[in-house]
Parts: C-alpha cells; sequence; structure tokens
C-alpha cells in the first residue's frame, strides 16, 4: 500500500533489520520505508539527531547498509530515521519501493 507522509512516498513493510547506536545494537523491523528514511519498531533508546548504522534486509537481496539520523521517537514504540545512502543503494531502495508500491 503506497501512502504519502511528510514529502516522500511511503511503504508499509514488515523488514528485518539491525540497528547500532551509542546504547549498543539491536534487532528491529521497519514498518514504512521511503526513498528518504523509515520506520523502526525496536527496544532501545535512541536521542534526537544521534547518527546510527543501519543494516536492513531486503526479501530476495543483499541487505541495504545505511546511517541514518534519527528525526523522530515514538516513546517505548521505535522512531523514524533519514537515510544517508550511497547511489548504488538509493537506486537499490527506489526499485524495492516501486516493486511494493
Amino acid at each position: 500500500m503506497l501512502y504519502d507522509r511528510r514529502k516522500a512516498q511511503r511503504v508499509k513493510v514488515n523488514l528485518p533489520a539491525r540497528w547500532e547506536g551509542e546504547s549498543g545494537s539491536r534487532p528491529a523491523t521497519v514498518t514504512s520505508i521511503s526513498f528518504k528514511g523509515c520506520f523502526l519498531l525496536s527496544a532501545g533508546s535512541v536521542q534526537p539527531r544521534e547518527l546510527i548504522r543501519l543494516e536492513i534486509d531486503l526479501p530476495g537481496e543483499e541487505p541495504l547498509y545505511a546511517w541514518a539520523e534519527v528525526v523522530d521517537q515514538a516513546e517505548d514504540i521505535g522512531f523514524a530515521v533519514q537515510f544517508t545512502l550511497v547511489e548504488q543503494d538509493q537506486a537499490r531502495l527506489a526499485a524495492f519501493i516501486l516493486r511494493c508500491g
């Protein structure tokens, strides 16, 4: 399902992920993703503007690795991040989102 939010089209997904930040490394589930970022359901604490290392398992592909900045938090539920991706990974993410949309 495709919907528009925060100027970037987002797709609802259920993707396993792992993130690493100041508080350590934690598993997560990506529940929505766009060309610019995603929302992670995850335990663990993050700080606004914290940079995390993110690994997202894309079905049938190599994992997507990214640096991401925390841009929003939902207390005890998870947080939203904005990606910093290299050009090759931007193309992979765009192709994945188009397939899901």
